[in-house]
């Protein structure tokens, strides 16, 4: 009779859990810096939507919370060592 190994508990450690909700808030950082001003007239064109934040700190910020996220799922505890 084989006898199974099945672990009880978390897959992750707290550690691991908080750096990923750090990185869920990270993401939703940068949605909210994509996000902006809306142009009240539609038939003018804003150039706002061209600017530093949307078009280079969202995208750098959302690049960092999914490096983050990779991170916590790598990230070994060292009690389970």
């Amino acid at each position: 009779m084989k006898k199974e190994n099945n672990p009880t508990g978390f897959l992750f450690s707290k550690q691991n859990y908080i750096w990923l909700l750090a990185s869920f808030a990270i993401i939703a950082l940068s949605f909210i810096l994509m996000g902006g001003a809306s142009n009240d007239d539609p038939t003018q064109f804003n150039e706002a939507i061209y600017s530093f934040r949307r078009i280079h700190l969202a995208p750098a910020v959302f690049f960092i919370g999914i490096g983050v996220a990779i991170y916590s799922i790598f990230k070994k505890d060292k009690k389970q060592s």
